[in-house]
């Protein structure tokens, strides 16, 4: 039977404002629905865990915590959206060629603020979608290549989804909770 959260920062701890995806919609309605609602499923994941077992790697060998995801998330947010989509001149969040797995594998600094940063980088991508056509480009910078919002819409979709599957087994270790 599924678990809810307990309680924990008021940050953490806030109600939800998950809604359900439309069933009819525009294309971008449903796109940015489904990745709405995908962020606030990651949130609810971490919901109501103390901060410090957030950092807990609970699935060995992987390296793998839910801090280490609302960090990565965090810096996927900010790679897709102001980087490669809008051509924001910002640094890379827990990431550098010479230790690429930062967001993993060092977990210093406050959950809290991680969730902040994290919340913050989604608000920013919001923005950006708002501000822009389906078909607008931007730049993947590994190719040069033009890659639409679209496109970058739905790897944000996919790549929540991946994580969210992560999170739940994370947390099911963490403290049996699963659902939400």
């Amino acid at each position: 039977m599924p678990q809810t959260p307990s309680s924990t920062s008021p940050q953490w701890a806030e109600a939800s404002t998950r809604r359900e995806p439309p069933l009819v919609g525009d294309e971008r309605e449903i796109l940015t629905a489904f990745l709405d609602w995908h962020r606030e499923t990651f949130r609810l994941k971490c919901a109501g865990v103390p901060p410090e077992r957030l950092s807990e790697r609970g699935v060995p060998p992987s390296a793998m915590s839910l801090h280490g995801l609302i960090r990565h998330l965090a810096g996927v947010e900010r790679w897709w959206f102001r980087i490669q989509f809008a051509g924001e001149d910002v640094p890379m969040l827990y990431y550098t060629d010479e230790d690429p797995e930062q967001d993993f594998d060092r977990l210093d600094g406050d959950p809290d603020a991680a969730l902040a940063g994290w919340a913050a980088e989604c608000a920013r991508s919001r923005e950006i979608v708002a501000a822009a056509d389906l078909a607008d480009t931007g730049v993947r910078l590994a190719t040069g290549e033009p890659v639409a919002l679209r496109r970058v819409l739905v790897a944000m979709i996919a790549e929540y989804a991946r994580h969210n599957g992560h999170a739940d087994l994370l947390r099911e270790r963490i403290d049996g909770a699963t659902g939400m």
